[in-house]
């Protein structure tokens, strides 16, 4: 393998090409810093590596075996991990929202889980550069939180038909809905098209109309100098005997190689990055590194993603056009008359074929097979379709560890534990009661309710003590001060919205720092 850096000691090595680790690349790139980007994945081409295919697109996914537990034990794969420069954000339905105030301050206002260290005011900057950068497309008024609009971009039309019928169903029941804002583009950018609204952007986005950091930040990092290595696995962190992190191990095509770096960072995700801070367990740090606390792969958190699927006399086609096109955050937060605290988020979700012959078939009251399962393929596009993001509590005992199983490169695999809370399960069923009455209001019977997770978060989270959080507010490691975090792992709460936005100006923030 021909490195740039081989014998080098870098200023920064970034394990994980996603959200974090590609704004990461092409801010301390351009900087000036010499860079080396290593992920477990492939480098694609859009053009060429993404297809209109469901289940061919699985592979944008980390597919790898994970071990699951608890009484909830999560899917892991494709709904919530990527692999592959660009990450995640490879196969995401790019909703952008920005957090709210009230999601750094849960323990402040609503008792419970702990305060970030950090308010919405820290991250206001950081949101609107990224949102610039990326030129996200959204209405003129977003009626929720402290952003309004307008957005850099206006908003994507026409809408789908599933984001008509979600809106009216909401203006029925008074309910203030909204055209999504989207990282995806209404009008021509740095040389990329428009969306044409092919609706596969899960699968990839072939034209290159759906932002990602495979197409914008690691090109621009590339150009600035930065190095970037696929197909490169990162089985341990380096350490020195004065305590500071030295650079990292990687395996390539079977053979281990060796990258010096003066800062560490790690980027991959909420999963592998606790992983490799166990794996790299030495005398020095025999529970692991950046662990004094024992808070490394715990409180980890997910999304709950219900959806409902009903039936409609009239055609929705659940294929047409990108999968978000409305929104509603009129449940985002804690409501005293309600049975439960913290809130969620309502999307008007299209689905690929296979997409809904899976959900239909794990429905509630399940599984569906036989001639109901036919009968729903065959009505498939008569359905409708609403989903939540709901916010789901930090709890230790949720958590990533290491399993006695062990990978092709002798490493231990990961084993992520989950349950949900007496809260979690209440939210969950007036989110369900909400998505039914959108749906019936506008003339749908709901047949069918998913249950389903996206969007992790926790593991190694943020805070001023030492003693109960791993890192600080720029993701530096309390215990070791050249090896930071920054993804998702570093989230105090899961916020009732989807997260890359915050995610990317985390890293914006951090690579400022």
């Amino acid at each position: 393998m021909k490195r740039k850096y081989a014998n080098d000691e870098v200023d920064v090595v970034i394990v994980g090409a996603g959200a974090a680790g590609g704004v990461l690349a092409k801010e301390l790139s351009e900087a000036g810093l010499s860079v080396v980007v290593l992920d477990a994945g492939p480098f694609r081409d859009p053009q060429k590596d993404f297809a209109s295919d469901e289940l061919s697109m699985k592979n944008l996914g980390w597919q790898d075996t994970r071990i699951v537990d608890g009484n909830d034990p999560l899917t892991m794969g494709h709904n919530n991990s990527g692999r592959g420069i660009g990450g995640g954000t490879t196969h995401f339905t790019a909703v952008f929202l920005r957090f709210q105030d009230i999601d750094f301050k849960a323990k402040t206002l609503d008792g419970i889980a702990e305060d970030w260290p950090i308010s919405y005011e820290d991250l206001e900057p950081y949101y609107t550069r990224t949102e610039k950068e990326i030129a996200v497309s959204g209405p003129k008024h977003f009626p929720w939180g402290h952003f309004n609009g307008p957005y850099p971009y206006p908003e994507r039309e026409p809408l789908s038909p599933n984001a008509y019928m979600f809106m009216n169903g909401c203006e029925k029941l008074g309910i203030r809905s909204s055209v999504a804002p989207l990282a995806i583009l209404s009008a021509p950018f740095e040389g990329r098209p428009p969306c044409i609204n092919r609706g596969f952007c899960n699968q990839g986005c072939m034209p290159d109309s759906k932002f990602s950091t495979l197409i914008v930040h690691i090109p621009k990092a590339i150009k600035a100098g930065a190095e970037v290595l696929p197909d490169c696995m990162v089985t341990q962190v380096l350490m020195g005997k004065d305590g500071m992190a030295k650079g990292v191990t990687f395996v390539h095509n079977g053979t281990t190689y060796k990258q010096k770096a003066k800062t560490v960072i790690l980027s991959a995700f909420v999963v592998e990055t606790p992983r490799l801070l166990l794996n790299s367990a030495n005398s020095q740090f025999p529970d692991g590194l950046a662990n004094s606390s024992g808070m490394v792969g715990k409180s980890i958190m997910v999304h709950s993603s219900h959806d409902v699927y009903a039936k409609f006399d009239g055609e929705i086609r659940l294929y047409k056009g990108t999968p978000v096109l409305a929104t509603t955050l009129d449940f985002y937060r804690t409501d005293r008359n309600r049975d439960f605290v913290r809130g969620y988020t309502l999307h008007s979700h299209g689905a690929r074929p296979v997409e809904f012959a899976n959900g239909v078939s794990k429905a509630q009251g399940g599984p569906i097979w036989g001639e109901r399962f036919r009968q729903a393929l065959l009505d498939y596009n008569h359905y409708g379709r609403v989903t939540l993001v709901g916010e789901v509590l930090p709890n230790p005992n949720n958590r990533v560890t290491l399993a006695d199983e062990k990978d092709e490169y002798g490493l231990p695999r990961a084993k992520v534990t989950f349950s949900y809370s007496e809260n979690d399960r209440k939210l969950i069923a007036h989110a369900v009661r909400t998505m039914s009455s959108i749906l019936e209001a506008e003339g749908g019977k709901a047949e069918f309710v998913v249950p389903d997770t996206a969007h992790m978060a926790g593991g190694c989270r943020m805070g001023n003590n030492p003693a109960d959080s791993v890192v600080n507010s720029y993701g530096q490691s309390h215990d070791i001060p050249n090896l930071f975090v920054c993804d998702a792992s570093i989230f105090v709460t899961s916020g009732a919205g989807n997260p890359t936005n915050t995610v990317m100006s985390l890293a914006l923030r951090t690579a400022d720092y």
